[in-house]
């Protein structure tokens, strides 16, 4: 039965009034405000006490809309407008858009509706002066709804000052509930057009046009990982990083150490911030975009404290939506920094309707099965992948020419282009970040993403065949062609539970949030190569006695690489506290077993600057590496970077689950040598309960386990060093690589000795070898031998998972 606009005008209690002011309105009151100003209303009554700033204003009805609707008599009018209404048509869409918002926007308010809007803005005005500068926002009443996005469907308009503004734009924003689009998502997800009613919020601007904003998610948008807060920014106006003009800042903060007092900021990334949103003043327009100078771009917008605040506001928000709705809800914030009086506000607070409505008990996972050249880099959103031929569309006047399955390469996009998005295999823009439309409607619709890429419309022609990959961590690419790939679906529920510790191999600390869906009992092996390798990219030798790099050329390209520290070694501290503090945090509490740098002479050359610091080995493999190489007094400063870096990640980051782990220790007095160079640097055994690990991977280390378990709190078994030792063979041979088995009879007697007498002196023992992950047989005999621990690579740990409880169950 359709309801009509009269019927919905009986007033009952709120929906009488023509304004009501938002300390009068709460998250009860959507059907009367809308879900943006109901949210404000919640969070000026319930969370500006605890100290969360929201800008005040007020609300322009529901029931004031259904008012004007009716007394200008345009229910039937619209009605009958929409009798013929196909919204896979584009054409047919957009004229009877057109249609509807002129009709609109051609009746004047009731005069008794312009009174109360003039009242309201002029009491705003007494308490703030004359020509108080406002947002005009619209707030549907089917609005931010925990399963329905309906953000940016309608308009916003900012630096609105002037009673005839704002009924001009309040007028527009009516107008706005019969955009393009907003028309298109009502009729897909099932609401009547008019059982959907608007309010619109006039809220006193945050002047962020004289200093930064963004958006802020409670949750990690493209994991679902609910530990971290992602914040956006950008210098200006908010309204850039929401349509995705502009690359932001990016900010990831640790929520469960954070409630705890520490300064657990996981990762900062610098955006280009090309321009900012600024008021035109005295020009023709509300506001304007001007270049950012390149100086405060190669700044970041927000301070430590300023992250952490807003970090802190995230938590205090996504709190209390959830114990309203009786249920987990992460959160979609906006927030804007006052560039007169440097205060934080709060201007929007939304459910996030992506990863809080996704099963947490399926595990989908993407896989390239082939690489080629890669055309264009950017932000990944999602992790999947996605293919087709590109069509490369720079006007959304011309969105009527794309096709069903091809990839949209664009600047941008807004709302008017979500009828072709959800048409799209995948979506590649040039701006934005993980925040910005494209990122947002990608993840509602399950398509991949690559936002934020630079030059994508230059390099990526129309007709031509692409993959679209966001399943090899934060970095998105564009491959040439149509490459093959997988896609692996897998059931979490009823898993066994087993004796053995399951622990995972961690590489990359961008995929450590995703890695952390698939079930395990922790890290057992999170290799700082990689983060030094692909993070850092720099000899740390090479930042400690930067002055002295006798390479110019190399010394040109470190000087860009580290151009906002003037302390050169701090570059490498921070980069690798970073990626520490990442895996870390994805798998708090459990443990995370970090093995310090275990590169090899020829390996360390090839990083930037390593060729002057690096000596010429006939056999890197069995040279100047692992715990040898920390005490050496031509490495031991370098060693220190390592020792500040974990430091920083457990007592400044409260990221305790950590161990360090030393590799390739080849005697109990060498080991002694390394825990003494790392307590110089305030990493003390047993102090804030460190344990240190030690590496089994050297004949010596078996033979004197009872010695080595008297200096180190447990053990890893590293196959692949053990296997090679103990055949006394290079693994790296064509010659003999064909004799290297794990399986080999003496390797394995070697594994038992070692697990026997870890286990006769009380110390922890586990595997991070590839061996369990390539043979199911071998590690079914670690097992039977009473391992603590495996460590597998991700994609062998659930298989290994289900072998472990059938061999433990068979052996009970």
């Amino acid at each position: 039965m359709v309801t009509s606009i009269q019927e919905k005008l009986t007033p009952i209690s709120k929906t009488q009034s023509f304004i009501l002011w938002f300390d009068e309105v709460g998250i009860a009151d959507i059907a009367v405000v809308g879900g943006k100003n109901a949210s404000l209303g919640e969070m000026i009554q319930q969370l500006q006490p605890k100290g969360v700033n929201v800008p005040t204003g007020f609300a322009i009805t529901a029931y004031a809309y259904r008012y004007y609707i009716q007394k200008a008599g345009l229910e039937a009018k619209l009605r009958q407008l929409f009798a013929d209404l196909n919204v896979d048509d584009l054409n047919n869409l957009q004229q009877h858009g057109k249609q509807a918002r002129r009709l609109i926007l051609s009746i004047n308010f009731p005069p008794e509706l312009e009174a109360a809007i003039q009242q309201a803005y002029d009491r705003l005005c007494d308490r703030y002066g004359e020509g108080t500068d406002v947002a005009v926002r619209s707030s549907a009443t089917a609005e931010d709804l925990p399963d329905a996005s309906f953000a940016g469907q309608q308009e916003t308009y900012l630096n609105v000052n002037s009673y005839k503004g704002v009924l001009e734009f309040c007028h527009k924003c009516f107008a706005s509930l019969f955009t393009d689009r907003a028309i298109s998502y009502r009729q897909r997800n099932g609401f009547d057009h008019f059982d959907v009613a608007l309010s619109v919020g006039v809220q006193k601007m945050v002047r962020s046009d004289l200093a930064c904003s963004g958006v802020m998610f409670s949750i990690d948008p493209e994991t679902g990982f609910r530990n971290a807060a992602l914040i956006t920014a950008a210098y200006g106006l908010g309204e850039n990083v929401v349509q995705g003009a502009v690359n932001p800042d990016e900010y990831l903060v640790f929520k469960p150490t954070l409630k705890a007092g520490f300064s657990t900021i996981l990762e900062k990334r610098l955006g280009t911030k090309e321009i900012e949103m600024i008021y035109d003043e005295g020009g023709s327009r509300l506001t304007r975009n001007v270049k950012v100078a390149p100086s405060e771009r190669s700044k970041f917008c927000l301070t430590d404290d300023e992250i952490l605040q807003l970090a802190r506001w995230t938590v205090e928000i996504e709190e209390h939506y959830s114990q309203v709705r009786n249920t987990y809800t992460p959160m979609d914030i906006e927030w804007a920094k006052d560039g007169i009086t440097g205060e934080l506000f709060i201007v929007q607070a939304r459910p996030e309707t992506v990863q809080s409505q996704k099963s947490a008990h399926v595990l989908e996972s993407y896989q390239l099965q082939e690489h080629s050249k890669i055309l264009v880099t950017g932000r990944s959103v999602g992790a999947a992948i996605g293919q087709g031929k590109a069509h490369v569309i720079m006007d959304a006047g011309k969105i009527h020419l794309f096709q069903a399955g091809e990839v949209l390469v664009t600047n941008r996009t807004d709302p008017d282009w979500e009828p072709i998005m959800k048409k799209a295999s995948a979506i590649v823009t040039n701006q934005g970040g993980r925040t910005c439309h494209a990122a947002i409607i990608a993840r509602e619709m399950g398509i991949p993403a690559i936002v934020g890429c630079g030059n994508a419309t230059d390099v990526l022609q129309t007709d031509q065949e692409v993959t679209i990959s966001c399943a090899e961590g934060d970095e998105g690419r564009v491959y040439q062609g149509l490459l093959p790939f997988e896609v692996q679906k897998t059931t979490l529920e009823n898993l066994p539970s087993t004796r053995t510790q399951i622990l995972m191999n961690v590489g990359n600390p961008e995929q450590a949030f995703s890695l952390a869906a698939i079930p395990c009992d922790g890290v057992g092996l999170a290799r700082l190569e990689f983060i030094i390798a692909n993070n850092i990219e720099v000899h740390p030798l090479a930042l400690i006695h930067f002055e002295q790099l006798e390479d110019e050329a190399i010394k040109a390209k470190i000087a860009e690489k580290t151009k906002l520290y003037q302390d050169k070694p701090q570059f490498f501290v921070d980069k690798l506290a970073r990626g520490i503090a990442m895996i870390a945090a994805a798998f708090y509490p459990k443990p995370v077993i970090v093995r310090m740098s275990d590169f090899k002479s020829n390996e360390y050359a090839n990083l930037l600057g390593g060729k002057q610091f690096e000596p010429k080995e006939e056999n890197p493999m069995l040279g100047w590496r692992g715990a040898s190489r920390y005490c050496d007094p031509k490495y031991r400063d370098a060693f220190a970077l390592e020792c500040q870096a974990i430091k920083r990640v457990r007592d400044k980051k409260g990221l305790t689950n950590v161990i360090p782990m030393i590799p390739f220790c080849r005697t109990p007095e060498e080991g002694r040598q390394v825990l003494a160079e790392m307590g110089k640097y305030g990493l003390e055994k047993g102090v804030n309960g460190l344990q240190v690990y030690v590496m089994c991977e050297l004949p010596s280390n078996v033979i004197e386990a009872d010695q080595f378990a008297e200096v180190f709190d447990g053990f890893s078994i590293g196959s692949n060093d053990l296997t090679q030792l103990t055949l006394g063979l290079d693994r790296d041979s064509a010659l003999v690589a064909h004799i290297f088995d794990e399986r080999n009879k003496g390797v394995k007697r070697m594994v038992k000795m070692a697990i026997a007498t870890a286990k006769e002196k009380g110390r922890k023992i586990g595997i991070c070898g590839q061996a369990p992950s390539d043979y199911p047989e071998f590690a079914q005999f670690l097992v039977e031998l009473g391992i603590d621990s495996m460590s597998l690579n991700p994609d062998s740990v659930l298989k290994t998972l289900l072998m472990v409880a059938k061999v433990e169950g068979a052996n009970s």
